[in-house]
């Protein structure tokens, strides 16, 4: 029974993300394709599994790198990532004179790598299958098919074993964060006062930054309940803002509101609402950016390694200041000193406040994705249509990282400092990557 869901779970996956292929595509997009559909395997087992943004985005930097590194081997002018991230020694070259197909060796990298960063493995397991089984019939020699998946497997074993030396394991034996008890630092919100997320965050190894504090942001305001103060200001303007929300304001917060840990209750009963991390919402866009422009295999891989490694420096960078600041949620402050049955639009993450997550990432990926795309690139985002959501159209990536940045105002889970902070945070990390990465050799500087 156990393997027929999981094979069931395999074909849906196929079904919701698989651009059906036939002998008229342009070959160059066909591979591509295949990248872009493990790279949502891996999302949507993770939404299964439920796993929390800063740790999501360390799964998608890795398996990135994976790809990106087997792709450019034959196209001189991508640039080895090795010696420039954190730890990356060269992955081990392909074994003249045998034959490869390198994107199936990245597929398999990606695919292979993934399950060792989830829960149900089994799933993208069952996945694998399923598109091996597609290529194979698409035409492909037995002999280079096996030596596909032989690189492929080779290269995930060295990503792995970089992966084992940036402190994850070690943050795991880490004890939790310990609640304060004074009136000004963040505490478990409503309705499952679920523990702090990733308190220790900032211990895992960056990719690109210095340090985690390389990009710390300026301090909060200092916490009061004097209605005169700053701080008091900023609750109110978080206040009245959910009080006075139009209906579009609310269709932008749920839009952007990319909580794994959304939990339900009904009766007795509690249950989650699995949802797509921040991360995987601005993978969605590259894929769907790079299916606009019919951009080949290694192209799509240098997009996707791009941007997922500096949003991992991101999260990194924020949840080092949410943990230094542990700035109390307005959920907790209105209900304590101002409304007691006050709700926010959003459902309040398990983290401190301050720097708002989603305003870090989303303008840390702004900067990348126009690097790599250009300015006003439209698009019409369709990232949370499998989530109910419709889709938003958007005239540049700022536009989109400015929308998701002020969601979190109008979905209440957020102050301005945070959010506009946050912004100026992820906006120098984008810049710092752009400025220091050596991806294509002709990319402008």
């Amino acid at each position: 029974m156990k393997v027929f869901y999981n094979i069931c779970f395999a074909i849906l996956l196929l079904a919701n993300h698989s651009k059906a292929f036939s002998p008229t595509r342009n070959s160059e997009i066909q591979e591509a394709e295949y990248l872009h559909r493990a790279i949502k395997a891996v999302t949507d087992v993770m939404v299964y599994d439920i796993y929390s943004p800063p740790v999501t985005s360390r799964t998608y930097a890795y398996i990135s790198v994976a790809a990106y590194e087997i792709l450019r081997q034959n196209n001189p002018k991508y640039l080895s990532l090795a010696g420039q991230l954190h730890g990356l020694t060269p992955i081990p070259a392909p074994a003249a004179p045998l034959k490869y197909n390198l994107t199936l060796s990245a597929v398999h990298a990606v695919l292979t790598a993934g399950k060792t960063f989830v829960i149900s493995e089994e799933k993208l397991e069952a996945f694998e299958q399923i598109i091996l089984n597609e290529i194979k019939q698409n035409g492909i020699s037995e002999d280079i098919y096996q030596n596909s998946l032989d690189y492929g497997q080779l290269v995930a074993d060295h990503i792995l074993k970089w992966a084992q030396q940036d402190r994850y394991k070690e943050t795991r034996a880490l004890g939790n964060y310990q609640v304060k008890n004074d009136a000004a630092s963040w505490k478990p919100t409503p309705p499952a006062y679920i523990k702090a997320i990733e308190p220790n965050w900032n211990k895992i190894r960056p990719f690109l930054l210095d340090s985690a504090a390389q990009f710390k942001p300026q301090e909060p305001p200092v916490f009061s309940t004097d209605s005169t103060s700053e701080f008091f200001k900023e609750v109110l303007t978080v206040y009245s803002q959910v009080n006075s929300n139009t209906t579009e304001q609310i269709d932008i917060a749920k839009f952007w509101d990319c909580n794994p840990f959304q939990m339900n209750i009904r009766g007795h009963v509690m249950y989650a609402t699995k949802k797509i991390s921040p991360n995987g919402h601005w993978m969605n866009i590259t894929g769907l950016v790079c299916r606009k422009t019919g951009t080949n295999a290694v192209k799509s891989a240098e997009a996707y390694a791009f941007l997922a490694i500096t949003l991992a420096d991101c999260f990194i960078s924020c949840w080092d200041e949410k943990y230094r600041s542990i700035v109390i949620r307005p959920e907790t402050f209105i209900n304590k000193y101002i409304n007691p049955n006050w709700v926010p639009v959003l459902q309040t993450p398990p983290f401190p406040e301050y720097t708002s997550g989603h305003s870090v990432v989303s303008s840390g990926a702004a900067i990348i994705l126009t690097q790599l795309f250009g300015d006003q690139f439209e698009f019409a985002d369709d990232s949370e249509v499998e989530f109910g959501l419709p889709i938003r159209n958007f005239k540049s990536f700022r536009e989109a990282a400015d929308e998701a940045a002020i969601s979190r105002l109008y979905g209440g889970i957020h102050y301005m400092p945070a959010i506009k902070n946050g912004q100026q945070e992820g906006f120098a990390i984008g810049a710092f990557f752009v400025d220091k990465l050596n991806i294509r050799s002709h990319l402008e500087k």
